[in-house]
C-alpha cells in the first residue's frame, strides 16, 4: 500500500513527536557471552560455534567478566545507578536464527538504570542547543544468528528461493540502551536522535568497549516513534524501525515515520503497533511484524546463570577508568583548535569529531583536517550515501595527504586525487602519488620553459603584467598549469613570471 505522507512543517503544525531509542552495542570481547567461542567478524559461516551457543541439550552458559566490566563501564558513562544485584532472563520467541529458541537477556532486573546524557543540536546561530536524554536501562543481553535470504531481489524472505543461517554471531555479547520518552525536541527530533547515536558511538568508542562500526552492524539503533495530539500531553501509539545502521539514517527514519504517522491519522485511522523495516535506498520504512509486549516474551529467571552482584569498591575502580565527559571534551578540544562555534557544530553535525581529533594526532592542522573531512570527504560520503568515518579512508591516509601539500610536493588539485586512489583502495598515499605520477615539477628548467611557452602564447597578458597589472599574471599561471597537468608549484611559476617580465 503506498503511504500517505504529511509535510513535515503541517506534523508539526498538528501533532508533537515522542521518540524512544533503543540501541545495541556488540562488545569487542574475544570471546562470546557466555561460552568460549570467538567473536571475530567475517569468519567462515558456522566455524565459531560450540554446543553451548548452539543451546544444545546439557551445554552450560558462564557469564563473560569482561562483559559484565564492559557493560558497568557503559553505565558508569551514562550516568546511571549500577544495580547492587542483577540477574539474567530467558527471553522466549522463535527466530530461525535464535538457536535456543529464548535470548538470554536481562528484564527487570539490569546491571544500570536510571541515567542521561546531554546532547548538542546544531542551531542556526551556530551555539547549538542542549537536550536532556534521560536514559531507562542499559542491559546485558546476546545477540542471536544472522539469516541470509537468498534468491529474489530484496533480500529479503518474501520472494526468496531459500534462506541460510550463519550461527556465528549467536551468542556474542550486546548491551542494549534504552531511553526514556524523548519529548519536547518538536522540529528537531530528527536531529535530537542524530546527535544522541553519534555521541553515544563517540563514548562507546572512548571507553575502548566496541568498535562501533554501524556499517558492520557493532553498533545499531531501534528508532521507536508516537505523535500525539499537540498539546495533549499524552503519548501515542508507538512504531519501531529495526536496525537503523548509519546516523544519517537515524534521522531521515524519525522523519519518515512522523509524516507517516501523520498521514495515517489524518486519515482517521489508527497507528498499529508493530516494527517497521528501514530501506536505505528509499528512505521509506515497510511494515514487519505486530509488536510484542513484555508479557509476550514470557519472561522467567535464567536458571542455568547465577546472579551477577558486582561489589561497590569494584564500580568505584571502574569508575576511575571513564574517558572525559563528552561535552567537556568539545569545549576542550574546540578551544585547542581554535575553532568558532560554528566550525564546532559542523563537526560534531557530521558526526565527524573522532575522525578529525584522530587526523590532527596524526600529524594535521586542525584547520587542514577540518577542511578534508567536512569538505572533500563529506562530499564524496553524501554522493556515496554512507557516513565520513565508512568511507574506508583513515585518519592517518588524510593526515599523510596533508603532509605531502605543507611539504610541496602535492597542491589541493593533486592531492584531491590521492584520496581518489585511496577510495579506490590503491594503496597509501606516497604509493599512489608514484604510481600515478602526482608529485608536484620543481624542476626549475621544465618550469622556465612552461613559463616561456606561456608567455609566447599570450603576449597580451606578458604586456599588461610589463605594464605593472601584477594580477594578470594568474591568466599565465593557469596556462603553465594546464600544460603541466596541474603539477607545477603555483608559487614558483608565479615568481618566475614576474622575474621574466619585470
Amino acid at each position: 500500500m503506498t503511504e500517505t505522507l504529511v509535510a513535515f512543517d503541517d506534523v508539526l503544525a498538528s501533532y508533537d513527536p515522542a521518540m524512544g531509542l533503543e540501541v545495541h552495542v556488540e562488545l569487542n570481547t574475544r570471546s562470546k557471552m557466555f561460552c568460549g567461542c570467538p567473536t571475530e567478524f567475517g569468519a567462515e559461516p558456522n566455524t565459531q560455534v560450540c554446543p553451548t551457543c548452539l543451546g544444545l541439550p546439557g551445554a552450560m552458559p558462564v557469564v563473560n567478566g569482561k562483559a559484565v566490566e564492559a557493560a558497568i563501564r557503559i553505565g558508569l558513562a551514562l550516568n546511571c545507578e549500577i544495580a547492587e544485584w542483577c540477574r539474567f532472563a530467558r527471553k522466549n520467541y522463535f527466530y530461525p536464527d535464535m538457536p535456543k529458541n529464548f535470548q538470554t537477556s536481562q528484564y527487570d532486573e539490569p546491571i544500570a538504570f536510571e541515567g542521561y546524557m546531554d546532547v548538542t543540536v546544531p542551531t542556526e546561530e551556530g551555539d547549538g542547543e542542549t537536550f536532556r536524554v534521560e536514559i531507562e536501562r542499559a542491559h546485558m543481553e546476546e545477540d542471536t544468528g544472522k539469516s541470509l535470504h537468498v534468491g529474489g531481489a530484496t533480500g529479503r524472505i518474501h520472494g526468496a528461493d531459500h534462506s541460510l543461517v550463519d550461527y556465528n554471531r549467536a551468542g556474542i555479547p550486546l548491551i542494549e540502551i534504552v531511553t526514556k520518552p524523548i519529548v519536547g525536541a518538536g522540529e528537531k527530533a530528527p536531529l535530537v536522535a542524530r546527535a544522541y547515536v553519534a555521541q553515544l558511538r563517540d563514548l562507546i568508542i572512548a571507553l575502548g568497549v566496541s568498535d562501533a562500526r554501524m556499517d558492520q552492524g557493532s553498533i545499531r539503533a531501534d528508532v521507536n516513534l508516537s505523535l500525539s495530539p499537540k498539546g495533549s500531553g499524552t503519548l501515542g501509539t508507538r512504531t519501531e524501525t529495526k536496525n537503523v545502521n548509519s546516523l544519517r539514517s537515524v534521522e531521515r527514519a524519525v522523519r519518515y515515520e512522523m509524516s507517516r504517522h501523520a498521514g495515517v491519522l489524518d486519515a482517521g485511522r489508527s497507528i498499529l503497533q508493530e516494527t517497521r523495516h528501514w530501506h536505505e535506498d528509499t528512505g521509506v520504512t515497510t511494515s514487519g511484524r505486530e509488536k510484542s509486549d513484555a508479557e509476550d516474551y514470557r519472561y522467567f529467571p535464567e536458571p542455568d546463570l547465577v546472579p551477577v552482584a558486582p561489589t561497590r569498591a569494584w564500580v568505584e575502580e571502574l569508575r576511575t577508568t571513564l574517558p572525559e565527559n563528552p561535552t567537556q571534551k568539545r569545549a576542550r578540544l574546540q578551544a585547542e583548535w581554535g575553532f568558532s562555534d560554528l566550525e564546532m557544530r559542523d563537526t560534531v553535525g557530521a558526526g565527524a569529531l573522532l575522525i578529525v581529533e584522530e587526523t590532527i594526532s596524526a600529524g594535521a592542522s586542525p584547520q587542514a583536517a577540518r577542511k578534508w573531512w567536512l569538505g572533500e570527504m563529506a562530499r564524496r560520503a553524501n554522493e556515496a550515501g554512507v557516513e565520513v568515518g565508512e568511507l574506508g579512508v583513515t585518519p592517518v591516509d588524510v593526515a599523510r595527504v596533508q603532509v605531502l601539500v605543507d611539504e610541496g610536493k602535492l597542491n589541493d588539485k593533486l592531492a584531491r586525487q590521492v584520496l581518489d586512489g585511496l577510495l579506490a583502495g590503491e594503496g597509501s598515499p606516497d604509493e599512489i602519488v608514484a604510481a600515478r605520477g602526482l608529485a608536484i615539477v620543481s624542476d626549475e628548467g621544465a618550469l622556465s620553459a612552461a613559463v616561456d611557452n606561456a608567455i609566447a602564447a599570450n603576449p597580451d597578458v606578458a604586456d599588461k603584467i610589463r605594464d605593472g597589472k601584477v594580477a594578470a599574471a594568474g591568466a599565465l599561471i593557469g596556462a603553465v598549469m594546464k600544460e603541466m597537468r596541474g603539477q607545477a608549484d603555483a608559487a614558483r611559476v608565479r615568481e618566475l613570471i614576474l622575474e621574466k617580465l619585470n
